[in-house]
Parts: C-alpha cells; sequence; structure tokens
C-alpha cells in the first residue's frame, strides 16, 4: 500500500486548525504513548497538564483558575454544559433544563444538549453578528441553567458582550459560559472584553490546538473554582488517583505536551507578534476585496467574511483552495498563522481570474 501523506496548509483558508509550532511537534512525538487520564501513574505528563493549565489561567485572566487539557472545543462546551446542569438539578425542576445562547454558538452546543438531555434556546444575533442580551434575556427562565456567550465566533469572528451575558446569567442562578474556543489566544492583544478578569464567567474553552499551535488534539476547559470542575468528578477505585473530572478515561499525552510546549515557546510575545500578522494579513484581505467590489463584513478577529457568487467560489474550490461558507452563504476565510500575505496574493489573483 502507498504510504499516505497528510494534506499540506498551502492553500487551506477554512481551517481553525493551523500547523503546529517545531517545539510542539517534538513534544508531541515524545510523549505519544502517555496517558494523563492516570496522573499518579504518568507523572511527567501531569506536571505538564497542570504547567499547561496555569499558562491558560493566566491567558483567561483568573490564575488560580481550575481545568483540563480536552480532546478539544466541542468536548470543553459538553463538559461545561454538564457542569451548568449538575449543579442545578435540584433548581431546575420545573421543566425541562434550558440553555440560553446566541444563534452563533458553535454546533458543539447541539451535541451537547442532545447527548445530556438539554433544551437549547438561540436567539438571534443583533445586526453586527454579535449576541443581543436583551432578546437573550426574553429565553432565559427559571429552568435556565446556562448561559452562553461567543468570544470569537466561527463564522465571523465576532466577540459578544460578555460582561452583559455574565449579568443575565447572575440574575436567573444560571451558569455563564464563553466559548474562546479559537479567539482565546487572539483576544488578549485586543481591547475586548471576554475572559475571567473581565466578567462574572463561571466556565470557559479555550484550544490550543488552534491558534495557540499545539499539536492536535489540544483543547482546553477551565473553571473559574475547583468546586465547579468538581461537579465532573467520578471515583476511579482501580486507578493510583482517586478521581477523573474528564469525560474520556484515556487521553492524549501527546496533546497535553504539545500544549504545553507551544506556550512555554509563544507566551506572550511569540503570540501577540503572530496576532498583528494574522490581524494584519486579514485587513489587507478585507480590502483587497472590498476594491473588487464585494461586500465585506470588517474583521474583527483574523477571519473575512464576503458575499461572493458560487459559480467563483466552486471555481476557487476546483483550484485547490479551501474555503468555506457561512450558513447565510457568505466566503469565510480564516486568517491562521499558516496564511501568510504572500498565500492571499496568490488567492486575489486566481480570484481575479475567476470573475
Amino acid at each position: 500500500m502507498q504510504r499516505a501523506t497528510p494534506q499540506e496548509f498551502s492553500r487551506v483558508l477554512s481551517s481553525m486548525c493551523t500547523e503546529p509550532h517545531p517545539a510542539a511537534r517534538a513534544a508531541a512525538e515524545e510523549f505519544l504513548a502517555t496517558n494523563p487520564g492516570d496522573p499518579a501513574t504518568y507523572e511527567t505528563v501531569a506536571d505538564l497538564e497542570r504547567e499547561a493549565v496555569a499558562t491558560l489561567d493566566e491567558i483567561a485572566g483568573h490564575p488560580d483558575a481550575a481545568g483540563y487539557i480536552t480532546s478539544g472545543g466541542t468536548e470543553a462546551n459538553l463538559q461545561a454544559m454538564r457542569i451548568a446542569r449538575d449543579r442545578a438539578t435540584s433548581g431546575a425542576a420545573d421543566g425541562r433544563a434550558n440553555v440560553v445562547a446566541p444563534a452563533s454558538v458553535h454546533f458543539s452546543f447541539q451535541k451537547a444538549a442532545a447527548v445530556l438531555g438539554l433544551e437549547l434556546r438561540t436567539a438571534p444575533l443583533a445586526d453586527d453578528y454579535r449576541a443581543d442580551p436583551e432578546v437573550m434575556g426574553e429565553l432565559v427562565d427559571s429552568d435556565t441553567v446556562a448561559v452562553v456567550g461567543v468570544a470569537g465566533s466561527t463564522e465571523y469572528g465576532r466577540v459578544d458582550p460578555i460582561p452583559a451575558i455574565a449579568d443575565l446569567a447572575d440574575e436567573t442562578d444560571a451558569l455563564c459560559h464563553v466559548d474562546a474556543a479559537w479567539g482565546g489566544f487572539q483576544l488578549p492583544f485586543t481591547d475586548h472584553d471576554w475572559h475571567f478578569d473581565h466578567a462574572a464567567v463561571d466556565t470557559l474553552t479555550i484550544d490550543p490546538h488552534k491558534l495557540g499551535r499545539a499539536a492536535v488534539p489540544a483543547g482546553g476547559l477551565l473553571a473559574r473554582s475547583p468546586d465547579l470542575l468538581d461537579v465532573l468528578a467520578i471515583d476511579t477505585p482501580y486507578l493510583e488517583s482517586a478521581s477523573q473530572a474528564s469525560l474520556t478515561g484515556t487521553r492524549s499525552g501527546a496533546g497535553v505536551a504539545s500544549a504545553a510546549a507551544a506556550m512555554d515557546e509563544l507566551w506572550p510575545d511569540g503570540y501577540r507578534e503572530q496576532a498583528e500578522r494574522c490581524q494584519a494579513n486579514a485587513d489587507w484581505l478585507a480590502a483587497a476585496l472590498d476594491e473588487r467590489g464585494y461586500e465585506v463584513v470588517e474583521p474583527e478577529l483574523p477571519l473575512i467574511a464576503a458575499t461572493l457568487p458560487e459559480s467563483e467560489f466552486d471555481a476557487l474550490r476546483e483550484g485547490g483552495w479551501r474555503i468555506a461558507r457561512t450558513a447565510t452563504g457568505d466566503l469565510r476565510v480564516v486568517c491562521m498563522p499558516h496564511v501568510t500575505r504572500g498565500t492571499l496574493e496568490r488567492f486575489v489573483t486566481d480570484l481575479d481570474r475567476v470573475e
């Protein structure tokens, strides 16, 4: 059988994952056979996970947050909703427990609702593609166990008004969760309010395997206090460690080690330089598309959305460009670290040819 080789990133413009940092790649390979799900046996990778979580805590504005390295944003979001459901069981007895979120919420919340037996209520967005807390408030009731905000939406790269969403959650004694899976490594270098230090956030998703430059899989779940994470804990009688809060038992030591290595290499100065470069590339592409008459959604973070006729979209896909559409049909380009100015110039050149 011919040996398969991974797809190269040179024309990938739709992914929120990117090439790992060299240090993260090396660390992942070194820890392939370790399991942080059994920390008393695999002590070194357990230490690395503590280091990784400590750096995530610093990035997310709360040095004493509890957390662990997940398989990705989907697991982190599901676990946050599990915390919300289980901590509020006695207070949500009148009906089916529900979660209130903006329409921009990631599809992982649909999975979480299905798995956990929750009702997911999504509120229409404001004209700027952000959550409207007033409209969300109309969906909140005594059975609401979580109110969700997005800090870097997957379709338009928007940051919701997190302090107002946290206030809404507090009014009904619901958990406030922020999904910053993609935006979390970009937002520290902006003036947005999005994390624990900006609002009464209870749980937060932030993924090192996206803009954090760790190897896949390496997501992150943070909780304001250990007692919130303890809601997830179950006894593990045959392991040396007494309990476990993660969703899976065996976990990737490679992901944990690569996350720790990437953040050790890049936080904060490397991430700052990366954030500035990615945003500059997004701004350049937005201007280039605007000059050509396309309707462009101004990039708040390094993600561009623009109108693009179906014929041109299809021609670019046939030419090898990995691009995607939003739910409303707009072109969606994510300026990840592997997306260089030269890449975008070649993309625009090809776009000019197919117009």
